[in-house]
């Protein structure tokens, strides 16, 4: 993309890990730019102030926004329409206002209904760890890894343009999408994973008492890899699987009938289909690699440090 010209004065509501995380990459990679940081959380923003993660951290969402030239919303998906209301009567005019929202469809409808008028790209960097919290960000969260912007169909390609180069800045490669194709895709990647891992942990944990700690005890890579995903803020993924629920079930739904083939294989010995299943799966795991979207190392670059 080319560098439109770069915002100055950048209000960051919700201070979370991807609040915080844009708040850091900001001051890290934006130093001409002014962050400005607010959560709805008094303790949230004392902690913020005590490790000086924004410039400047008011005690109202109107005082963060009031001058802003961009306002990104980093509060779960349930949240955003009153996120939206909040802060409606103090926005400048000309401001752009972006999310980091994990569906995109339903905050697009929430936003337009909150905030008439205004100017709202939203977008997607698909990044984030399993930690919560204003101590959890970071200002490399975001690098190599990709921001979906979202647009309106309406929406005028210097804003677009402009939204993406900020992603840029921090860090992240952008593409743009529209949102309904978006929160399909991301259904299958990020969402039915997640749902998986609360799954299987949640049934190793039926079994905690029937098999006296063995589960925990003897948890393999794969299983703490699998508790690693459910550990995620549950908040944020409970609004995720409510207001993206259409995609997600659709994925699910297909899910179940590939695992009820692999059940059949088993059931009926197909040791051929197992082997073709996991050889292009594994084939998968290599084209991920390849893209630099994760780490090759053995044990998925865990130290083993004595």
């Amino acid at each position: 993309m080319s560098a439109p010209a770069s915002f100055k004065r950048i209000a960051v509501i919700g201070l979370g890990l991807l609040g915080g995380s844009v708040a850091r990459a900001v001051q890290a990679h934006m130093p001409d730019a002014l962050t400005i940081g607010f959560d709805a959380d008094p303790a949230v923003r004392a902690r913020a102030r005590e490790i000086a993660l924004a410039d400047v951290l008011p005690e109202t969402a109107g005082e963060a926004v009031a001058g802003a030239d961009l306002v990104v919303l980093c509060v779960p998906v349930g949240a955003m329409a009153a996120a939206g209301r909040a802060i409606a009567p103090y926005l400048a005019p000309g401001v752009i206002v972006t999310d980091v929202g994990s569906s995109k469809a339903s905050v697009a409808r929430a936003l337009a209904e909150a905030l008439p008028g205004v100017t709202v790209i939203p977008s997607h960097p698909v990044a984030g760890t399993e930690q919560s919290g204003p101590d959890a960000g970071f200002a490399a969260l975001f690098r190599n890894r990709w921001c979906i912007v979202t647009p309106p169909a309406d929406a005028d390609a210097g804003e677009i343009a402009r939204v993406g180069v900020f992603w840029e800045a921090l860090g992240a490669r952008v593409e743009t999408m529209d949102a309904e194709h978006h929160d399909r895709v991301l259904a299958v990647t990020s969402h039915l994973p997640h749902l998986i891992a609360y799954t299987i942990v949640g049934t190793a944990s039926d079994l905690e008492e029937v098999t006296q700690s063995e589960v925990i005890k003897y948890s393999a890579g794969g299983f703490r890899d699998f508790t690693r995903i459910a550990a995620s803020d549950p908040t944020m993924w409970r609004d995720v699987f409510l207001s993206n629920r259409d995609a997600v079930l659709e994925m699910l739904q297909r899910f179940s009938e590939d695992l009820t083939e692999l059940q059949k294989a088993i059931r009926k010995g197909d040791g051929a289909m197992l082997f073709d299943t996991f050889t292009r799966t594994r084939a998968i795991r290599r084209s991920i690699i390849e893209m630099g979207q994760d780490d090759a190392r053995p044990d998925f670059g865990r130290s083993h440090s004595d």
